[in-house]
């Protein structure tokens, strides 16, 4: 698939089949966002994977959303802010660098035929809490996978994305 085409074809997918993701999919997926670039290469991330009907209906409640228990898997990322690179003026790059794998993560499973949904809006201090983590180790997203239940509307981005020209600028700021 070509970039471009795998890129209008990646939506917030927010209703699942009840089909359990392949093993070899879902590595290929966490291969996709462990090659994913990071500031300095420091690597600061970490993706845990939950499976298990239990937990993964602890760590969706966090989200209080009802369609993200419907996903067979939930990918909790999760960086280490004492090893992620910072800039001279002290801007943490954690979150860049987790918003890069995320995206190799999201197109990969598009590729792949499954779909996610970028989840923010989600309770960290409880999913830290459900996963028991280490406080040094923040739970940045939440990245529900599975099969599509639903199709996009293929002409989605006309309507609901700026204009080219209301974006770019060039040789500097214009706007």
């Amino acid at each position: 698939m070509l970039f471009m085409e795998l890129a209008k074809k990646r939506y917030s997918v927010r209703s699942y089949r009840n089909i359990p993701v392949e093993e070899e999919k879902l590595r290929q997926i966490l291969e996709a966002g462990r090659i994913a670039p990071s500031a300095v290469n420091f690597q600061p991330l970490y993706f845990i994977v939950v499976r298990e009907p239990e937990l993964k209906k602890r760590v969706a409640a966090t989200y209080r959303r009802d369609w993200i228990q419907q996903a067979p898997a939930i990918i909790v990322v999760c960086g280490d802010h004492s090893k992620s690179w910072r800039r001279a003026d002290g801007k943490d790059h954690c979150d860049i660098d987790a918003a890069i794998a995320i995206d190799h993560m999201t197109l990969a499973a598009v590729e792949l035929g499954l779909g996610t949904c970028w989840v923010c809006a989600f309770n960290s201090t409880d999913c830290h809490t459900v996963l028991n983590l280490p406080a040094h180790i923040e739970t940045i997203a939440l990245l529900p996978l599975g099969y599509p239940a639903d199709e996009p509307d293929p002409e989605r981005h006309a309507a609901r994305r700026k204009k080219m020209e209301e974006m770019i600028c060039w040789d500097g700021f214009n706007k």
